[in-house]
This record gives structure tokens, sequence and C-alpha cells, in this order.
């Protein structure tokens, strides 16, 4: 039995809040809606309707007595956004600067493209399930 839940955000701990802010808005495009430089900021992904991402500081997040986050816990960290021209995505961005680790391609599940933003977090760029090839949609349905 579903509940009804929704997520709306998640944050992620950044060695530089304003380098990451520059990202994932000038770069991504997404709006800016909180800007706590040098400690917070929050973008927000698709508009209105849309959900966020916070972006705290590693030494807000992680406090003075914890581990800082490594390299590979940033690597197990995957955020996903769905577009319904992944293609046209993918050249939008590779001309903005974006250096993907994969170019868009299909996997039995759905059709994306992978990248990093500036601190290692994993950015996957999916395929809407209704924009999705057919034969993308046929191994899914199988």
């Amino acid at each position: 039995m579903a509940i009804d839940v929704r997520l709306d955000g998640l944050t992620l701990a950044v060695s530089s809040v304003r380098r990451s802010m520059k990202f994932y808005s000038e770069t991504l495009g997404f709006a800016i809606v909180v800007d706590a430089a040098p400690d917070f900021a929050m973008v927000r992904v698709g508009g209105k309707g849309g959900g966020t991402i916070g972006l705290l500081s590693l030494k807000h997040a992680v406090g003075g007595k914890a581990k800082r986050v490594t390299p590979a816990m940033r690597k197990g960290a995957h955020l996903e956004l769905s577009t319904s021209d992944l293609d046209g995505l993918y050249e939008k961005l590779k001309a903005r600067g974006v250096e993907f680790d994969e170019p868009p391609h299909d996997e039995p599940w759905e059709r994306s493209a992978s990248a990093r933003d500036p601190d290692g977090y994993t950015l996957e760029f999916a395929q809407d399930e209704g924009a999705a090839p057919a034969r993308a949609r046929k191994r899914k349905a199988s």
C-alpha cells in the first residue's frame, strides 16, 4: 500500500557553495531560490512545481568533529533528473561545458547519460518514460 508522500528535494554537502551555485544555475540552468552563500544555497529543478537541491557547505554538513565527505562517498550519491529530449539536453549541456561520463545510451530500463557536478556527485539525465524509444519501452514491459 502506497503512502501519500513526495520527495520535494535533497541536500548535498559541497566544498564551495558559490562554485556549486554557478554550476547548477549558470551551467545547468536551474533557478536559485535561496542564496545564503557561503553556507547554503538552494536551486529549483524543473520550474515552479519542481523539487529542490540544497547546497550545504561541508563545514555545516559534517561538523568539526566528523570526517570529511570522501570522493568515494560522493560517487555513491546518484541524482537522477528526467527530460523528454535527452539527446537535445545532452548537446545543450555539452556546449555549456558539462563533461559527461557517458553519452546518451539505452539500458533495458531507460535511456540515460551521466555526468558529475563540481564535487563529484553523479548526475544522471534520463529520458521520460513517455518519450523513451520504442525498444526501451518494449524491454521495460518484458
